[in-house]
């Protein structure tokens, strides 16, 4: 007996290697395919970091501090949270967290959003909600974000806020006071290139004190000699939010990035890539046919086919019948009718005879370790798995309805923190506009209910004012 033999296997896929890049390769071989998983951790190399900082281009008298050893760190954390479906979501379902119901200038005597109309356009003309927004994203993602303030001729008023995005920000080496003054923005991917025109340099204000730091400047407020006179004839400043994390001065270490360093963000994509080898490099085939040897010479006798070229044509013909036979929708159901005889021995010879083979688990291999990789990513982000659906099927712990809405008050009651530094540039606006006895900025939080409410969720405020967002 033997298996027909004009059934075709696939060839051997190689899986392709990754592209050449600073990490080192990690390999293993998983059915004959080299599969390449860069080392996550390795864009992190905050101990060769450049203390002394580097000239800055176009202003050779000037130092800023690398973002990572080679100033590319906020792209290859870009890319590798883009590389898992699970932490790119997370970082997004944290970034709608904290922008809750989104940005509001609260009057302070109606306690709903301003109607004034200077306040109003103001907040219209700088897009605040998406300005608010930018500014979320790059905490969650940086830890920091960086606004700047423009203000009108006289230097009176701010007249417009704009976001700038982090990872192309950098900070001046601190002065002998500890002080960092200035920040370069420029899109440091063509670092070896940059000259002064690329390079945009932003006064920066006082991380304690932006707001006294901008008074003295514009001279409504003393300075540490003691006099009120403006001090800069600059109409643009910088501002940063900075969620503070150990021993970071310049550039805070979100503390998701503890994935990179361990080993779950590397097993989760190892795991996703020799699964995906394994499949490429199994052939799918559904039945395995054994046919007699006399099989084929009672076909030629009962046909009377003598000539030789004839008898191979009749084989072809007969295998195609089996092949069409044992696949396609339209032969389900039908019968396949084959002799068989007992020998001396007593075993059974078939004439033909049509094995189904398995392919149920084909590929399905590490499903329980690449569910605990997700939901190890899950721990990272500080996001439970039954918020983002990480943890899949019915027989998985799934929690009741309310549990996930504990789940998510919780989830946004731990983003007061990040409010509080995201609304430093607000305030900022507000007191030297002179806002404060008109407005406070908010962000109300979305707050799920019960059905006995009569409504699905509430707008909270900081102040405990709650209302229907659907109103």
């Amino acid at each position: 007996m033997k298996l027909l033999d004009n059934i075709q296997f696939p060839a051997q896929v190689q899986q392709p290697s990754m592209p050449s890049s600073d990490f080192f390769d990690f390999r293993t071989i998983t059915n004959a395919a080299e599969i390449d998983v860069p080392d996550s951790s390795s864009v992190f190399d905050e101990d060769t970091l450049a203390v002394d900082g580097r000239p800055v281009p176009g202003y050779s008298e000037m130092r800023y501090i690398p973002f990572g050893a080679s100033n590319d760190l906020p792209y290859h954390l870009i890319r590798t949270i883009g590389g898992d479906e699970v932490l790119s979501q997370n970082l997004f379902f944290n970034v709608l967290t904290a922008y809750g119901s989104g940005l509001k200038y609260i009057d302070l005597q109606t306690k709903q959003p301003s109607e004034d109309p200077e306040i109003r356009r103001f907040m219209l003309t700088n897009s605040l909600n998406e300005f608010y927004l930018e500014q979320c994203t790059d905490m969650k993602y940086f830890f920091f974000s960086v606004a700047v303030i423009i203000l009108d001729r006289e230097g009176k008023k701010i007249v417009q806020v704009r976001h700038k995005d982090a990872c192309y920000c950098r900070f001046e080496k601190a002065d002998r006071k500890g002080r960092i003054n200035h920040v370069f923005y420029a899109n440091w991917n063509k670092q070896g290139s940059l000259s002064r025109k690329d390079v945009e340099m932003l006064t920066l204000l006082n991380e304690k004190n932006p707001l006294g730091h901008l008074e003295v400047l514009m001279g409504r407020a003393p300075g540490a000699d003691g006099l009120t006179r403006v001090r800069s004839t600059d109409r643009k400043f910088a501002v940063v939010m900075r969620f503070p994390t150990p021993g970071q001065r310049y550039y805070p270490a979100p503390y998701y990035t503890a994935l990179f360093r361990g080993d779950w963000y590397d097993l989760k994509r190892l795991i996703g890539k020799a699964k995906k080898a394994k499949i490429r490099n199994h052939s799918s085939v559904k039945y395995q046919v054994e046919i007699h040897k006399d099989y084929w010479q009672n076909i030629f006798v009962e046909e009377n086919i003598l000539d030789p070229v004839k008898q191979q044509e009749r084989v072809k013909k007969e295998k195609e019948n089996i092949k069409s036979f044992v696949t396609g929708l339209e032969n389900s159901g039908k019968v396949w009718i084959s002799s068989y005889y007992i020998d001396s021995y007593g075993h059974e010879q078939r004439s033909v005879r049509i094995n189904k083979i398995d392919t149920t688990k084909e590929g399905g291999d590490w499903n329980d370790d690449i569910q605990e990789a997700s939901n190890m990513i899950c721990y990272g982000t500080n996001i439970h798995p039954n918020l983002v659906g990480a943890t899949p099927g019915k027989s998985q712990s799934n929690n009741s309805g309310s549990d996930k809405r504990e789940l998510f008050t919780l989830k946004q009651s731990l983003e007061t923190a990040f409010h509080d530094m995201l609304l430093k540039i607000h305030e900022v606006v507000i007191f030297f506009n002179r806002w404060e006895d008109k407005v406070k900025p908010q962000i109300p939080v979305i707050l799920l209910t019960t059905l006995d409410q009569n409504t699905d969720a509430k707008k909270v405020t900081p102040d405990g004012d709650t209302s229907d967002p659907n109103d």
